[in-house]
């Protein structure tokens, strides 16, 4: 997997910037190239010369120099790197990356390179927990730049905390995972949907249900990773979609199954994780309902079942659907999995604390027509689309 595999180390100014020289050896030994790029604060800590005898080529610390004029060093290191690894990342390395700053050799030759970024952080944990992190870390994983999140573990300042640059090995162990898994889906067209719909009753009103959209998003991330296109069809949500993908913004049933139709023809794979309303107002007011009587009586009429009719125009699609049951889940799941025509259901039980809508984990069984595939513990819904893409890629167009 390493072999000949070229990667840019960017290292800037944290003591974990030693930790970095076992990891350049690691590399090396898999059989990668490797080519170093340090910032001004990260040769306080390690010398160039250190990492220049282990990989057998010159660090780049300094924008100004060009060896060959024939060259733009930068450029050249931009457009040479398969994976760009910024390890350590501080906080002020992974702030000018997030706001598009190139003020060194290190942060203007990652804003020339479009190849697959991946970035370790190290710092205190008053500054991993700083809303100001937490907002630069946000925006790069939107911009789909990988984050290998820090440990607990102790700090330089002399107490444990949540803030340590993972070890060497183990960033090597997430890499090979990233690249086992970046062809998964290489040239799919992939259509996911999330959110919770929403169907107007007045111009304030509408009727929805809890769904955050996050499965949807984590699915969209995966599929990405995985080297799919993908298409997001989103109900309205706070998230913010990634920037690889194409969002297409939604509100009510209807306009999502129009949406879907739209370009359910062009895709390979359509997964439904979208809580879509069953019901709508039978009668919309143009003008907002008055508060006069006691109650209130809305007559509802059913919404058109997307999957169910969307599979009747299917040729070639993998189509997945999700069931969040409150009782007899397996058994309402099997049912959905046949009537539907899904090649594929993930079932989870919405009832539970931990789980479920609005929450970061989930816990799923996924099903097809021989019945329960495998079934996950309580664990990231990052965690679980990762899961879900490889079974996809093990089942479409066989």
């Amino acid at each position: 997997m390493f072999k000949n595999l070229n990667v840019a180390l960017y290292v800037s100014g944290s003591i974990a910037a030693y930790k970095s020289l076992t990891l350049a050896r690691n590399l090396i030994k898999k059989g990668a190239n490797v080519r170093v790029i340090m910032t001004d604060s990260a040769q306080l800590f390690v010398t160039p010369l250190a990492f220049q005898t282990l990989t057998k080529n010159k660090v780049f610390t300094n924008i100004s120099e060009e060896p060959d004029e024939k060259e733009i060093t930068h450029i050249n290191i931009a457009k040479w790197a398969d994976v760009s690894l910024i390890a350590p990342a501080t906080a002020n390395f992974i702030a000018k990356i997030a706001n598009g700053n190139a003020d060194d050799a290190a942060s203007t030759t990652l804003l020339a390179t479009n190849g697959k970024k991946i970035v370790v952080p190290a710092m205190n944990d008053n500054m991993w927990n700083n809303p100001a992190t937490i907002r630069n870390i946000n925006t790069l994983k939107n911009d789909g730049i990988t984050i290998f999140s820090p440990t607990k573990g102790y700090l330089a300042e002399g107490y444990s905390g949540n803030g340590r640059m993972i070890e060497p090995e183990l960033i090597i162990k997430k890499l090979e995972n990233k690249l086992s898994n970046s062809n998964l889906l290489k040239g799919r067209r992939l259509i996911v949907t999330a959110g919770g719909t929403r169907e107007a009753i007045d111009p304030v009103r509408y009727i929805s249900n809890k769904s955050s959209g996050k499965m949807g998003y984590a699915i969209a991330d995966a599929a990405i990773d995985a080297g799919a296109d993908v298409t997001l069809i989103s109900a309205p949500s706070k998230l913010s979609a990634n920037n690889k993908t194409k969002l297409i913004s939604v509100n009510s049933a209807a306009d999502m199954e129009k949406a879907v139709r739209n370009n359910f023809n062009k895709s390979d794979i359509l997964i439904m994780a979208a809580a879509v309303s069953d019901y709508r107002p039978l009668i919309y007011s143009n003008q907002k309902i008055k508060k006069n009587d006691d109650n209130l009586i809305l007559n509802l009429s059913k919404t058109n079942d997307i999957l169910k009719e969307i599979t009747k125009t299917k040729s070639n699609q993998f189509v997945v659907g999700f069931a969040a049951e409150t009782q007899n889940l397996i058994e309402n799941a099997k049912n959905k999995l046949k009537h539907k025509n899904l090649d594929m259901l993930v079932a989870n039980d919405v009832t539970g604390n931990n789980t479920g809508f609005n929450s970061d984990n989930n816990k799923v069984y996924f099903i097809d027509h021989t019945g329960i595939i495998s079934e996950t513990d309580i664990e990231s819904k990052k965690n679980i689309s990762k899961k879900l893409i490889k079974l996809i890629s093990e089942r479409i167009d066989k």
